[in-house]
């Protein structure tokens, strides 16, 4: 089954206090790129977070949100800086000697001294949120792999139609090919018939002319690459593979094809066929850039 290249999933997890919700979205890109977004806190998850998404994405953009909410707020702890206490001991005591002073140092007085107690946040365990954070991130990209795949399908039977309108006129320029050689050999007869009336045709001459327009103007050659690649597109619109790179380079070669056919034939039947399949070669080529 093939996928679209656009999609949206959410996943949310809920870990104690603490909740996130985790938002991708993926559109149509020519290579594969992650953009995360998420709270400063959570950058260390940044790289755990792509590969997950990488793992399961070969090509489009995808956009990945996380929010969180924290119901207990911000955690802070008191920490003691022991050796700079110390320290303003020893210079308060060094100072009370050096001025004869009989007054005591008290634990009062060196609390407040600058420094000594510092006010700070708790840090976060980042392994233990990971743990649900992946959970939802891998909720998030099923399902929108599952919006990517449904909207897939719906190419899948799109483009099916379009190839099979592509191979009705392929047929059709086939059978009308040598029509156009027979067309043309009338014609040169009814040519030399008129500026030479009365004159007997070298039946030899004239079907060497005829040969020879049959060989410039041949495009079984074509017919048979562009009859291959059409097959070629079927069989890619039935693998389950990433295939967008593939389909667009067979497009690349069926217009290739058909404009040979178009450049060969002087045959305004033959123009207009070839018309109807660039433009649904075109219609094509919109639908495969969004596909994965």
């Amino acid at each position: 089954m093939i996928r679209s290249m656009t999609g949206y999933g959410r996943g949310d997890v809920s870990t104690g206090q603490r909740k996130a919700t985790v938002e991708v979205r993926s559109v149509n890109h020519r290579f594969s790129e992650v953009v995360i977004r998420m709270p400063k806190e959570l950058s260390p998850l940044e790289e755990r977070i792509r590969n997950l998404v990488q793992a399961k994405v070969s090509r489009g953009r995808v956009d990945i949100l996380i929010t969180r909410e924290d119901s207990r707020g911000k955690r802070r702890k008191v920490e003691v800086d022991k050796d700079l206490a110390a320290s303003y001991y020893e210079g308060l005591k060094e100072l009370q000697e050096a001025l004869g002073l009989k007054a005591q140092t008290h634990l009062d007085l060196i609390a407040r001294l600058p420094d000594v107690f510092l006010l700070t946040e708790v840090t976060e365990d980042l392994e233990e949120f990971w743990r649900g954070l992946a959970v939802a991130v891998d909720r998030a990209l099923d399902e929108m792999l599952a919006m990517r795949e449904r909207e897939g399908e719906r190419l899948r039977s799109d483009l099916l139609e379009r190839l099979r309108v592509i191979e009705d006129h392929t047929a059709a320029i086939e059978a009308r090919a040598p029509q156009v050689v027979e067309e043309y050999r009338r014609r040169l007869t009814d040519r030399v018939k008129e500026i030479l009336p009365g004159v007997s045709i070298d039946e030899g001459r004239l079907a060497t002319e005829v040969v020879l327009f049959a060989e410039r103007s041949s495009i079984t050659e074509e017919i048979v690459r562009l009859r291959s690649h059409l097959a070629q597109m079927r069989e890619g619109l039935g693998q389950s593979d990433a295939v967008g790179r593939r389909l667009d380079f067979l497009l690349q070669e069926m217009n290739r094809e058909i404009n040979t056919i178009g450049s060969k034939s002087a045959d305004s039947d033959i123009a207009k066929a070839v018309i109807d399949v660039k433009s649904e070669l075109e219609k094509i080529r919109e639908q495969v850039q969004n596909i994965e």
